[in-house]
């Protein structure tokens, strides 16, 4: 039976004045790979994405965003349509209290900015947007990293997490390849080293097997 992926991927760009903004090294190559081979699959496919350099996939529905609270109302409108949501993105987790109309000039050796908390997307999914469908989560750490998933897990209410260790320079961020596990409530998985598009199509597999 084919299904309605929702696939998140991408930075978000939280602007500091009209000129600058605060982001992260998401290429979003993952989330893509992701929405192409659900795509190749023969799945429907809506792919909420910030800002990337990327081709979308042929026959995906596509819905760019730039902000957190944007990627936040745009899963909010989309993620009862689908059976499987996947949270690929990599969400700013704060943005600026204030955002001035006119660029920030240089004054004093330092600069202050207070920033407040983001929604939390992937932990609304449940609460907040009722979501019943299969759900998953990403888990990009640099220490400790299944037990920080298996706690994404937990407090997210996701049926997996997939977790890898962006601290490594020869996968994750900017690379065309990763190493991931798949953290379960009672058991990981690990999926060895490979090209983001093969461990895509097993991510999908998985997901289709809940």
């Amino acid at each position: 039976m084919k299904k309605h992926f929702l696939i998140t991927a991408g930075p978000t760009r939280e602007p500091l004045d009209p000129v600058r903004y605060l982001t992260n090294r998401s290429s979003g190559k993952m989330g893509y790979a992701l929405a192409g081979a659900a795509r190749h699959e023969g799945h429907r496919v809506t792919l909420i994405s910030g800002p990337c350099d990327l081709d979308v996939p042929e026959g995906v529905d596509y819905l760019p965003v730039e902000t957190a609270a944007e990627m936040y109302g745009a899963v909010e409108r989309y993620i009862a349509k689908s059976d499987i949501a996947i949270f690929a993105a990599a969400v700013a987790d704060y943005r600026p209290a204030h955002v001035p109309e006119h660029k920030i000039k240089k004054t004093g050796d330092t600069l202050t900015i207070d920033f407040i908390k983001n929604p939390d997307i992937l932990g609304s999914a449940r609460t907040e947007f009722g979501y019943e469908g299969t759900l998953i989560g990403f888990a990009a750490e640099t220490e400790n990293v299944e037990e920080n998933a298996r706690g994404k897990l937990q407090r997210k209410g996701c049926d997996f997490v997939v977790a890898n260790d962006v601290s490594r320079k020869d996968i994750g961020f900017d690379s065309s390849e990763n190493e991931v596990m798949l953290v379960f409530a009672e058991h990981t998985e690990p999926l060895p080293k490979d090209d983001k598009y093969q461990l895509s199509l097993d991510i999908i597999a998985r997901a289709l097997a809940i």
